[in-house]
Protein backbone atom coordinates (compact mmCIF):
# COMPACT_ATOMS: atom_id res chain seq x y z
CA UNK A 1 0.00 0.00 0.00
CA UNK A 2 1.24 3.21 -0.66
CA UNK A 3 3.05 5.43 2.20
CA UNK A 4 0.71 8.74 3.44
CA UNK A 5 2.31 11.59 1.88
CA UNK A 6 2.74 14.56 4.57
CA UNK A 7 3.37 18.20 3.36
CA UNK A 8 5.42 19.98 5.83
CA UNK A 9 8.35 19.41 7.82
CA UNK A 10 7.80 21.59 10.86
CA UNK A 11 7.50 20.36 14.58
CA UNK A 12 3.69 19.18 13.48
CA UNK A 13 4.49 17.38 10.35
CA UNK A 14 7.61 15.78 11.65
CA UNK A 15 5.84 14.18 14.50
CA UNK A 16 3.13 12.90 12.58
CA UNK A 17 5.13 11.06 10.40
CA UNK A 18 7.02 9.51 13.64
CA UNK A 19 4.00 8.70 15.31
CA UNK A 20 2.89 6.72 11.96
CA UNK A 21 6.15 5.18 12.11
CA UNK A 22 5.40 3.96 15.39
CA UNK A 23 2.43 2.03 14.04
CA UNK A 24 4.43 0.56 11.48
CA UNK A 25 2.82 3.08 8.29
CA UNK A 26 5.44 4.58 5.80
CA UNK A 27 5.36 7.83 4.87
CA UNK A 28 6.93 10.99 2.80
CA UNK A 29 7.65 14.36 4.06
CA UNK A 30 7.38 16.92 1.39
CA UNK A 31 8.88 20.72 2.42
CA UNK A 32 10.02 23.82 0.44
CA UNK A 33 12.13 24.77 2.94
CA UNK A 34 16.14 23.43 2.78
CA UNK A 35 15.65 21.35 6.07
CA UNK A 36 18.15 23.88 8.23
CA UNK A 37 16.12 25.09 11.55
CA UNK A 38 17.44 28.49 12.52
CA UNK A 39 17.20 30.03 15.54
CA UNK A 40 14.46 32.03 16.35
CA UNK A 41 12.58 33.46 19.59
CA UNK A 42 9.67 31.41 19.16
CA UNK A 43 8.66 28.96 22.16
CA UNK A 44 6.26 26.51 23.16
CA UNK A 45 4.81 25.69 26.16
CA UNK A 46 4.16 21.60 26.79
CA UNK A 47 2.20 19.95 29.22
CA UNK A 48 2.19 16.44 30.52
CA UNK A 49 0.21 15.29 27.58
CA UNK A 50 2.13 17.12 24.71
CA UNK A 51 5.74 16.14 26.74
CA UNK A 52 4.85 12.56 26.93
CA UNK A 53 3.35 12.58 22.91
CA UNK A 54 7.07 13.88 22.01
CA UNK A 55 9.31 11.36 24.34
CA UNK A 56 7.12 8.53 22.93
CA UNK A 57 7.99 9.62 19.41
CA UNK A 58 11.99 9.69 20.25
CA UNK A 59 12.86 13.01 20.70
CA UNK A 60 14.88 12.31 23.85
CA UNK A 61 16.37 16.20 24.54
CA UNK A 62 13.56 17.49 26.32
CA UNK A 63 16.16 17.48 29.24
CA UNK A 64 18.66 19.97 27.35
CA UNK A 65 16.49 21.50 25.31
CA UNK A 66 13.68 22.50 27.95
CA UNK A 67 12.92 24.66 30.82
CA UNK A 68 11.07 23.78 33.98
CA UNK A 69 9.81 26.94 35.80
CA UNK A 70 9.28 27.41 39.46
CA UNK A 71 6.82 29.75 39.57
CA UNK A 72 4.43 31.86 37.14
CA UNK A 73 3.60 35.06 38.71
CA UNK A 74 1.55 38.13 37.36
CA UNK A 75 2.09 41.84 38.27
CA UNK A 76 0.45 44.63 37.83
CA UNK A 77 2.31 48.24 38.10
CA UNK A 78 4.31 47.76 41.43
CA UNK A 79 2.49 44.89 42.94
CA UNK A 80 2.34 40.99 43.02
CA UNK A 81 -1.62 39.77 41.95
CA UNK A 82 -0.80 36.16 41.88
CA UNK A 83 1.38 33.29 42.41
CA UNK A 84 1.50 29.75 41.26
CA UNK A 85 3.84 27.76 42.89
CA UNK A 86 4.77 24.93 39.73
CA UNK A 87 6.86 22.69 41.94
CA UNK A 88 6.41 18.83 40.36
CA UNK A 89 4.68 20.58 37.43
CA UNK A 90 5.10 19.15 33.87
CA UNK A 91 5.40 22.04 32.25
CA UNK A 92 8.13 22.55 29.78
CA UNK A 93 9.44 25.60 27.76
CA UNK A 94 11.32 25.09 24.63
CA UNK A 95 12.76 27.23 22.04
CA UNK A 96 10.79 25.98 18.69
CA UNK A 97 13.58 25.88 16.61
CA UNK A 98 15.57 22.87 19.17
CA UNK A 99 12.33 21.56 18.93
CA UNK A 100 12.45 20.83 15.54
CA UNK A 101 15.72 20.17 15.45
CA UNK A 102 15.45 17.04 17.73
CA UNK A 103 12.80 15.77 15.81
CA UNK A 104 13.99 16.18 12.35
CA UNK A 105 16.80 13.89 14.18
CA UNK A 106 14.61 10.77 15.16
CA UNK A 107 13.00 11.09 11.60
CA UNK A 108 16.48 10.88 9.82
CA UNK A 109 17.10 7.72 11.99
CA UNK A 110 13.98 6.34 10.90
CA UNK A 111 13.52 4.16 8.13
CA UNK A 112 9.78 4.37 7.65
CA UNK A 113 10.11 7.76 6.83
CA UNK A 114 11.47 9.40 3.56
CA UNK A 115 12.28 13.28 4.09
CA UNK A 116 11.98 15.56 0.64
CA UNK A 117 13.41 19.21 1.07
CA UNK A 118 13.29 21.78 -1.06
CA UNK A 119 10.11 20.35 -3.09
CA UNK A 120 7.17 22.78 -3.42
CA UNK A 121 3.76 20.85 -3.95
CA UNK A 122 1.93 22.25 -7.16
CA UNK A 123 -0.83 20.02 -7.99
CA UNK A 124 -3.23 17.18 -5.85
CA UNK A 125 -5.74 15.21 -7.02
CA UNK A 126 -6.78 12.29 -5.10
CA UNK A 127 -9.60 9.06 -5.65
CA UNK A 128 -11.09 6.19 -4.18
CA UNK A 129 -7.72 4.66 -3.85
CA UNK A 130 -5.22 7.44 -2.74
CA UNK A 131 -3.81 10.72 -3.38
CA UNK A 132 -1.56 12.39 -6.32
CA UNK A 133 0.83 14.85 -5.21
CA UNK A 134 2.87 17.04 -7.90
CA UNK A 135 6.13 18.90 -6.82
CA UNK A 136 8.22 21.92 -8.40
CA UNK A 137 11.53 22.22 -6.98
CA UNK A 138 12.76 24.86 -5.39
CA UNK A 139 15.82 25.70 -7.21
CA UNK A 140 15.49 24.10 -11.22
CA UNK A 141 12.03 23.66 -11.33
CA UNK A 142 12.15 19.86 -11.93
CA UNK A 143 8.72 18.16 -11.18
CA UNK A 144 8.32 15.27 -9.95
CA UNK A 145 4.62 12.73 -9.14
CA UNK A 146 4.18 10.96 -5.93
CA UNK A 147 1.33 9.02 -4.78
CA UNK A 148 0.02 7.78 -1.64
CA UNK A 149 -2.97 6.48 0.28
CA UNK A 150 -3.74 9.70 2.39
CA UNK A 151 -2.39 13.15 2.40
CA UNK A 152 -1.74 15.66 5.30
CA UNK A 153 -1.33 19.32 5.00
CA UNK A 154 1.27 20.37 7.86
CA UNK A 155 2.43 23.23 5.67
CA UNK A 156 1.51 26.56 8.19
CA UNK A 157 -0.87 29.17 7.87
CA UNK A 158 -0.24 29.84 4.17
CA UNK A 159 -0.98 26.16 3.82
CA UNK A 160 -0.79 25.18 -0.15
CA UNK A 161 -2.77 22.10 0.48
CA UNK A 162 -5.71 23.70 2.24
CA UNK A 163 -5.78 26.23 -0.88
CA UNK A 164 -5.60 23.64 -3.25
CA UNK A 165 -8.66 21.25 -1.60
CA UNK A 166 -10.28 25.00 -1.95
CA UNK A 167 -10.92 24.77 2.21
CA UNK A 168 -12.11 28.29 3.41
CA UNK A 169 -10.27 29.95 6.86
CA UNK A 170 -12.09 32.22 8.01
CA UNK A 171 -11.36 34.13 11.49
CA UNK A 172 -9.73 37.16 12.86
CA UNK A 173 -6.46 38.43 11.46
CA UNK A 174 -5.39 40.24 14.38
CA UNK A 175 -6.86 39.60 17.82
CA UNK A 176 -2.81 40.41 19.79
CA UNK A 177 -0.05 41.40 18.68
CA UNK A 178 3.61 41.15 20.49
CA UNK A 179 6.99 42.15 20.07
CA UNK A 180 9.30 39.08 21.33
CA UNK A 181 13.19 38.47 21.90
CA UNK A 182 15.70 36.02 23.14
CA UNK A 183 17.69 37.56 25.25
CA UNK A 184 20.57 36.10 27.55
CA UNK A 185 20.51 37.98 30.62
CA UNK A 186 20.93 37.40 34.33
CA UNK A 187 17.51 37.94 35.97
CA UNK A 188 16.20 38.76 39.58
CA UNK A 189 13.58 35.75 39.70
CA UNK A 190 15.58 33.48 37.99
CA UNK A 191 13.40 29.95 37.12
CA UNK A 192 9.96 32.33 37.14
CA UNK A 193 7.79 33.38 34.44
CA UNK A 194 6.73 36.56 34.97
CA UNK A 195 3.74 38.59 33.32
CA UNK A 196 3.54 42.06 34.08
CA UNK A 197 0.51 44.08 33.55
CA UNK A 198 0.97 48.13 33.19
CA UNK A 199 4.62 47.64 34.37
CA UNK A 200 6.03 51.24 36.13
CA UNK A 201 8.51 52.12 33.35
CA UNK A 202 6.87 53.56 30.71
CA UNK A 203 5.56 53.15 27.16
CA UNK A 204 4.45 49.29 27.68
CA UNK A 205 0.96 47.61 28.37
CA UNK A 206 2.35 44.34 29.36
CA UNK A 207 5.14 42.64 29.23
CA UNK A 208 6.38 39.18 29.86
CA UNK A 209 9.75 37.04 30.85
CA UNK A 210 9.77 33.02 30.57
CA UNK A 211 12.64 31.13 31.29
CA UNK A 212 14.64 29.16 28.82
CA UNK A 213 17.74 26.75 29.64
CA UNK A 214 21.45 28.27 29.28
CA UNK A 215 20.37 31.72 30.94
CA UNK A 216 18.38 32.38 27.69
CA UNK A 217 14.88 34.36 28.13
CA UNK A 218 12.23 34.89 25.86
CA UNK A 219 10.60 37.96 26.09
CA UNK A 220 7.45 39.57 24.96
CA UNK A 221 5.45 42.83 24.80
CA UNK A 222 2.07 43.31 23.82
CA UNK A 223 2.08 45.97 21.44
CA UNK A 224 -1.35 48.67 20.86
CA UNK A 225 -3.56 47.87 18.14
CA UNK A 226 -3.76 49.73 14.43
CA UNK A 227 -2.21 47.72 11.65
CA UNK A 228 -3.71 47.41 9.30
CA UNK A 229 -5.56 44.07 9.11
CA UNK A 230 -4.90 41.71 5.85
CA UNK A 231 -8.03 39.92 4.44
CA UNK A 232 -5.66 37.07 3.66
CA UNK A 233 -3.80 34.76 6.35
CA UNK A 234 -0.41 35.52 6.70
CA UNK A 235 3.03 33.99 8.37
CA UNK A 236 1.95 34.68 12.05
CA UNK A 237 5.40 35.36 12.98
CA UNK A 238 6.94 37.29 10.23
CA UNK A 239 8.76 40.24 11.08
CA UNK A 240 7.40 43.72 10.62
CA UNK A 241 9.74 46.30 9.50
CA UNK A 242 9.68 49.88 12.49
CA UNK A 243 8.53 47.28 15.21
CA UNK A 244 10.97 44.69 16.41
CA UNK A 245 13.87 46.46 14.52
CA UNK A 246 16.04 49.41 15.68
CA UNK A 247 15.80 52.04 18.26
CA UNK A 248 12.30 50.79 19.02
CA UNK A 249 13.18 47.16 19.91
CA UNK A 250 16.22 48.31 22.01
CA UNK A 251 14.09 50.72 24.04
CA UNK A 252 11.84 47.83 25.00
CA UNK A 253 14.56 45.45 25.98
CA UNK A 254 16.45 48.35 27.98
CA UNK A 255 13.78 49.86 29.78
CA UNK A 256 12.05 46.14 30.89
CA UNK A 257 15.65 44.94 31.78
CA UNK A 258 16.43 47.94 33.99
CA UNK A 259 12.80 47.90 35.37
CA UNK A 260 12.92 44.62 36.41
CA UNK A 261 16.49 44.67 37.75
CA UNK A 262 16.22 47.63 40.27
CA UNK A 263 16.67 50.09 38.14
CA UNK A 264 19.91 49.57 36.59
CA UNK A 265 20.68 48.06 33.25
CA UNK A 266 22.19 44.47 33.49
CA UNK A 267 24.14 42.98 31.10
CA UNK A 268 22.92 41.25 28.04
CA UNK A 269 22.89 39.92 24.71
CA UNK A 270 20.13 40.11 21.95
CA UNK A 271 19.91 36.56 20.13
CA UNK A 272 16.85 37.65 17.73
CA UNK A 273 13.51 39.35 17.74
CA UNK A 274 10.23 38.92 15.83
CA UNK A 275 6.91 40.34 15.72
CA UNK A 276 4.05 37.73 16.58
CA UNK A 277 0.57 38.71 15.35
CA UNK A 278 -2.07 36.25 16.77
CA UNK A 279 -5.10 35.54 14.61
CA UNK A 280 -8.08 33.48 15.35
CA UNK A 281 -8.62 31.49 12.29
CA UNK A 282 -10.14 27.71 12.20
CA UNK A 283 -10.50 25.73 9.10
CA UNK A 284 -14.02 25.08 7.70
CA UNK A 285 -13.31 21.57 7.55
CA UNK A 286 -9.83 19.44 8.93
CA UNK A 287 -10.94 16.75 6.30
CA UNK A 288 -11.68 16.31 2.08
CA UNK A 289 -11.80 12.88 1.53
CA UNK A 290 -8.51 11.23 1.87
CA UNK A 291 -6.86 14.91 2.73
CA UNK A 292 -6.88 16.22 5.76
CA UNK A 293 -5.78 19.28 7.72
CA UNK A 294 -3.09 19.96 11.33
CA UNK A 295 -1.45 22.69 12.83
CA UNK A 296 -1.51 26.24 11.45
CA UNK A 297 -3.11 24.79 8.28
CA UNK A 298 -5.91 23.71 10.58
CA UNK A 299 -6.62 26.63 13.26
CA UNK A 300 -4.05 29.81 14.44
CA UNK A 301 -4.91 30.75 18.20
CA UNK A 302 -2.24 32.72 20.19
CA UNK A 303 -4.12 35.57 21.76
CA UNK A 304 -3.54 35.54 25.73
CA UNK A 305 -1.01 32.97 25.79
CA UNK A 306 -2.24 30.19 24.26
CA UNK A 307 -0.18 27.20 22.28
CA UNK A 308 -1.13 26.65 18.93
CA UNK A 309 1.11 24.82 18.19
CA UNK A 310 0.76 22.35 21.34
CA UNK A 311 -2.68 22.30 19.69
CA UNK A 312 -0.80 20.72 16.53
CA UNK A 313 0.76 18.55 18.60
CA UNK A 314 -2.75 17.29 19.71
CA UNK A 315 -3.91 16.64 16.04
CA UNK A 316 -0.71 14.74 14.95
CA UNK A 317 -1.35 12.21 17.71
CA UNK A 318 -5.21 12.07 17.09
CA UNK A 319 -4.76 11.78 13.35
CA UNK A 320 -1.52 8.85 13.57
CA UNK A 321 -3.75 6.19 15.42
CA UNK A 322 -6.82 6.69 13.08
CA UNK A 323 -4.70 6.74 9.70
CA UNK A 324 -2.78 3.88 10.91
CA UNK A 325 -5.68 1.38 11.79
CA UNK A 326 -7.41 2.59 8.43
CA UNK A 327 -4.17 1.81 6.87
CA UNK A 328 -3.34 -2.01 8.02
CA UNK A 329 -6.97 -2.67 7.45
CA UNK A 330 -7.50 -1.61 3.96
CA UNK A 331 -6.82 -4.90 2.11
CA UNK A 332 -8.79 -8.41 4.45
CA UNK A 333 -10.34 -8.58 7.69
CA UNK A 334 -12.86 -6.33 9.23
CA UNK A 335 -12.49 -2.76 7.92
CA UNK A 336 -12.98 0.76 9.49
CA UNK A 337 -16.31 2.43 9.34
CA UNK A 338 -16.50 6.11 8.06
CA UNK A 339 -16.83 8.00 11.49
CA UNK A 340 -13.00 6.76 12.47
CA UNK A 341 -11.73 8.88 10.21
CA UNK A 342 -14.39 12.06 10.21
CA UNK A 343 -13.70 11.43 14.20
CA UNK A 344 -10.62 13.61 13.91
CA UNK A 345 -12.26 16.57 12.62
CA UNK A 346 -15.15 16.23 14.85
CA UNK A 347 -12.76 15.80 17.89
CA UNK A 348 -10.21 18.18 17.19
CA UNK A 349 -11.88 21.12 15.23
CA UNK A 350 -14.77 21.00 18.21
CA UNK A 351 -11.69 21.77 20.85
CA UNK A 352 -10.19 24.11 19.12
CA UNK A 353 -13.09 25.85 18.19
CA UNK A 354 -13.86 25.81 22.30
CA UNK A 355 -10.65 27.56 22.66
CA UNK A 356 -11.48 29.88 20.17
CA UNK A 357 -14.97 30.62 21.79
CA UNK A 358 -13.14 31.22 25.16
CA UNK A 359 -10.90 33.82 24.02
CA UNK A 360 -13.86 35.61 22.37
CA UNK A 361 -15.31 35.20 26.14
CA UNK A 362 -12.60 36.32 28.24
CA UNK A 363 -10.77 39.08 25.95
CA UNK A 364 -13.32 42.03 26.90
CA UNK A 365 -12.14 41.12 30.72
CA UNK A 366 -8.78 40.78 30.20
CA UNK A 367 -7.87 42.85 27.14
CA UNK A 368 -10.16 46.30 27.62
CA UNK A 369 -9.33 48.26 24.46
CA UNK A 370 -11.27 51.60 24.87
CA UNK A 371 -10.60 54.23 26.98
CA UNK A 372 -13.18 53.94 29.20
CA UNK A 373 -12.01 50.45 29.84
CA UNK A 374 -8.73 51.00 30.33
CA UNK A 375 -9.34 53.70 33.05
CA UNK A 376 -12.05 51.21 34.38
CA UNK A 377 -9.41 48.55 34.82
CA UNK A 378 -7.11 50.38 36.06
CA UNK A 379 -9.96 51.64 38.71
CA UNK A 380 -10.98 48.48 40.38
CA UNK A 381 -7.70 46.56 40.61
CA UNK A 382 -9.95 43.56 42.57
CA UNK A 383 -11.30 43.01 39.15
CA UNK A 384 -8.36 42.11 37.32
CA UNK A 385 -7.39 39.68 40.87
CA UNK A 386 -10.16 38.14 39.83
CA UNK A 387 -9.49 37.46 36.52
CA UNK A 388 -6.01 36.88 36.51
CA UNK A 389 -6.11 33.27 36.83
CA UNK A 390 -7.17 33.20 33.48
CA UNK A 391 -4.11 34.79 32.08
CA UNK A 392 -2.31 31.72 33.14
CA UNK A 393 -3.93 29.40 31.78
CA UNK A 394 -3.13 30.50 28.18
CA UNK A 395 0.78 30.55 29.47
CA UNK A 396 0.75 27.27 31.45
CA UNK A 397 -1.00 25.11 28.81
CA UNK A 398 -4.09 24.85 31.69
CA UNK A 399 -7.46 25.43 31.85
CA UNK A 400 -9.87 26.33 28.59
CA UNK A 401 -7.01 28.32 27.19
CA UNK A 402 -4.59 25.11 27.39
CA UNK A 403 -5.34 22.32 29.39
CA UNK A 404 -5.68 19.20 27.55
CA UNK A 405 -9.42 18.34 25.82
CA UNK A 406 -11.80 15.61 26.66
CA UNK A 407 -13.35 14.10 23.95
CA UNK A 408 -17.09 12.71 24.55
CA UNK A 409 -18.70 10.73 22.55
CA UNK A 410 -20.13 12.21 19.18
CA UNK A 411 -21.88 11.81 16.17
CA UNK A 412 -19.94 9.67 13.52
CA UNK A 413 -19.97 10.29 9.81
CA UNK A 414 -21.15 14.00 10.26
CA UNK A 415 -17.89 16.04 8.97
CA UNK A 416 -17.34 19.42 10.40
CA UNK A 417 -20.06 18.64 13.74
CA UNK A 418 -19.35 19.85 17.13
CA UNK A 419 -20.45 18.05 19.34
CA UNK A 420 -22.58 20.83 21.92
CA UNK A 421 -21.44 19.57 25.62
CA UNK A 422 -21.66 21.39 29.40
CA UNK A 423 -18.72 22.70 30.51
CA UNK A 424 -15.66 25.04 29.48
CA UNK A 425 -16.02 26.64 26.14
CA UNK A 426 -19.60 25.66 25.29
CA UNK A 427 -18.14 22.94 22.92
CA UNK A 428 -16.01 19.97 24.24
CA UNK A 429 -14.91 19.41 27.85
CA UNK A 430 -11.49 19.61 29.51
CA UNK A 431 -9.68 16.52 30.90
CA UNK A 432 -9.14 18.27 34.29
CA UNK A 433 -12.55 19.02 34.56
CA UNK A 434 -14.13 15.77 34.72
CA UNK A 435 -13.60 12.23 36.02
CA UNK A 436 -10.59 10.23 35.48
CA UNK A 437 -13.19 7.76 34.45
CA UNK A 438 -15.41 9.91 32.63
CA UNK A 439 -15.03 8.95 28.54
CA UNK A 440 -12.86 10.99 26.51
CA UNK A 441 -10.68 12.21 29.38
CA UNK A 442 -6.87 11.90 28.84
CA UNK A 443 -6.04 9.36 31.35
CA UNK A 444 -3.48 10.35 34.07
CA UNK A 445 0.23 8.70 34.07
CA UNK A 446 -0.30 6.18 36.64
CA UNK A 447 2.13 2.95 37.48
CA UNK A 448 1.35 -0.52 35.51
CA UNK A 449 2.79 -3.45 35.13
CA UNK A 450 2.67 -5.67 31.73
CA UNK A 451 2.09 -9.41 31.22
CA UNK A 452 5.58 -9.98 31.24
CA UNK A 453 5.48 -8.76 34.74
CA UNK A 454 7.88 -5.34 33.91
CA UNK A 455 7.23 -2.52 35.82
CA UNK A 456 6.51 0.83 34.05
CA UNK A 457 4.10 3.72 33.46
CA UNK A 458 1.04 4.12 31.39
CA UNK A 459 1.70 6.56 28.55
CA UNK A 460 4.70 4.87 28.17
CA UNK A 461 2.55 2.33 26.07
CA UNK A 462 0.55 5.23 24.05
CA UNK A 463 1.06 5.89 20.54
CA UNK A 464 0.58 1.68 18.96
CA UNK A 465 -2.11 -0.31 19.49
CA UNK A 466 -5.12 0.43 22.06
CA UNK A 467 -5.02 -0.66 25.86
CA UNK A 468 -6.93 -3.08 28.22
CA UNK A 469 -6.17 -1.50 31.82
CA UNK A 470 -6.96 -3.94 34.33
CA UNK A 471 -7.31 -2.12 38.29
CA UNK A 472 -6.29 -4.94 40.64
CA UNK A 473 -5.05 -3.98 43.83
CA UNK A 474 -2.30 -6.26 45.22
CA UNK A 475 -0.32 -6.52 42.49
CA UNK A 476 2.12 -4.47 43.89
CA UNK A 477 2.14 -6.82 46.71
CA UNK A 478 1.99 -10.31 45.02
CA UNK A 479 5.08 -11.50 42.20
CA UNK A 480 3.52 -11.30 38.98
CA UNK A 481 3.81 -15.03 38.20
CA UNK A 482 1.18 -15.15 41.18
CA UNK A 483 -1.51 -13.35 39.47
CA UNK A 484 -0.81 -13.41 35.59
CA UNK A 485 -1.86 -16.68 35.01
CA UNK A 486 -5.06 -16.22 38.01
CA UNK A 487 -8.07 -14.27 38.45
CA UNK A 488 -9.61 -11.80 35.77
CA UNK A 489 -5.92 -12.17 33.95
CA UNK A 490 -6.33 -15.35 30.98
CA UNK A 491 -10.30 -14.24 30.44
CA UNK A 492 -8.88 -10.63 29.39
CA UNK A 493 -5.84 -11.69 27.21
CA UNK A 494 -8.41 -13.62 25.18
CA UNK A 495 -10.74 -10.80 24.74
CA UNK A 496 -7.91 -8.95 23.47
CA UNK A 497 -6.65 -10.86 20.60
CA UNK A 498 -10.89 -11.15 19.81
CA UNK A 499 -11.09 -7.33 19.71
CA UNK A 500 -11.25 -5.62 16.07
CA UNK A 501 -8.57 -3.62 17.11
CA UNK A 502 -4.67 -4.17 18.34
CA UNK A 503 -4.67 -4.56 22.13
CA UNK A 504 -2.42 -4.74 25.25
CA UNK A 505 -3.09 -5.80 28.13
CA UNK A 506 -1.68 -3.84 31.57
CA UNK A 507 -2.89 -3.68 35.12
CA UNK A 508 -2.74 -1.22 37.33
CA UNK A 509 -3.02 -1.46 41.30
CA UNK A 510 -5.12 1.48 41.21
CA UNK A 511 -6.84 4.13 39.09
CA UNK A 512 -8.43 7.31 39.82
CA UNK A 513 -12.19 6.85 40.83
CA UNK A 514 -12.03 3.45 39.50
CA UNK A 515 -13.21 0.42 41.88
CA UNK A 516 -11.23 -3.00 42.08
CA UNK A 517 -11.48 -5.29 38.49
CA UNK A 518 -12.81 -1.69 36.62
CA UNK A 519 -11.28 -2.78 33.15
CA UNK A 520 -10.50 0.54 30.79
CA UNK A 521 -9.83 0.58 27.28
CA UNK A 522 -7.87 3.35 26.14
CA UNK A 523 -6.99 4.64 22.50
CA UNK A 524 -3.54 4.80 21.33
CA UNK A 525 -3.43 8.60 21.86
CA UNK A 526 -4.31 8.11 25.70
CA UNK A 527 -8.21 9.36 25.83
CA UNK A 528 -10.56 6.84 27.55
CA UNK A 529 -13.12 5.23 25.36
CA UNK A 530 -14.86 3.51 28.09
CA UNK A 531 -14.97 0.86 30.96
CA UNK A 532 -16.50 -2.14 32.33
CA UNK A 533 -16.78 -3.66 35.92
CA UNK A 534 -14.91 -7.06 35.31
CA UNK A 535 -14.30 -8.77 32.06
CA UNK A 536 -17.20 -8.47 30.16
CA UNK A 537 -16.25 -9.47 26.60
CA UNK A 538 -19.23 -8.46 24.92
CA UNK A 539 -18.89 -4.64 26.38
CA UNK A 540 -15.54 -4.42 25.48
CA UNK A 541 -16.01 -5.52 22.23
CA UNK A 542 -19.20 -2.51 21.52
CA UNK A 543 -16.43 0.18 22.48
CA UNK A 544 -13.75 -0.90 20.75
CA UNK A 545 -15.93 -1.72 17.60
CA UNK A 546 -17.09 2.03 18.27
CA UNK A 547 -13.70 3.58 18.48
CA UNK A 548 -12.85 2.40 15.51
CA UNK A 549 -15.59 3.57 13.19
CA UNK A 550 -18.92 1.34 14.11
CA UNK A 551 -19.09 -2.16 12.63
CA UNK A 552 -17.64 -3.22 9.52
CA UNK A 553 -18.00 -1.54 6.30
CA UNK A 554 -16.11 -0.46 3.02
CA UNK A 555 -12.92 1.37 3.36
CA UNK A 556 -13.60 3.32 0.27
CA UNK A 557 -16.73 4.73 1.89
CA UNK A 558 -14.56 5.78 4.65
CA UNK A 559 -12.14 7.68 2.75
CA UNK A 560 -14.06 8.87 0.10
Amino acid sequence: MDPVIVVGAGPVGLALALALARNEVPSIVLDEGSGLCPESPRTVVLGSDTASFLTRLGYTRAGSDAARWDAFTIWRRRTEVLRLPLDGSPVLHLAQHRLQRGLRDAVTATPLIQLVPLNRVVELEQDRDGVGVRTEHVHDGGRTWWRGSHLVGCDGARSTVRRLLKIRFPGRPAVDRHAMATVRVDLPFRGEARLHREPPWRGDREACARPLPDGLWRLDWRLPPGRPQPSEPVDPHATWPGIVTGDTLLTRVKATLTGWCGGELPTYELLAAADHTAQQRLAARFRSGRCFLAGDAAHLHGALGMQNLADGLRDADNLAWRLALAWHLHSGGPQPGGSLLDGYETERRGAVGARLRAVDQSMPLLRPLRGWQQTRRSLLTGSFRKHAPLLADGQLGTGRFGGAPAYPAAPSGVPGRVPEQRGPGRGTSLTESLPATAPGVLVPDVPVVTTEGATDQLRSHLGGGFLLLLVAPGTAVWASQHWLGAGLMPRLAEVATSLPVPAEVLVTEEYPGANPHTVLLIRPDGHLVGTTQGCRADALLALADGARGGGPGALAGADS
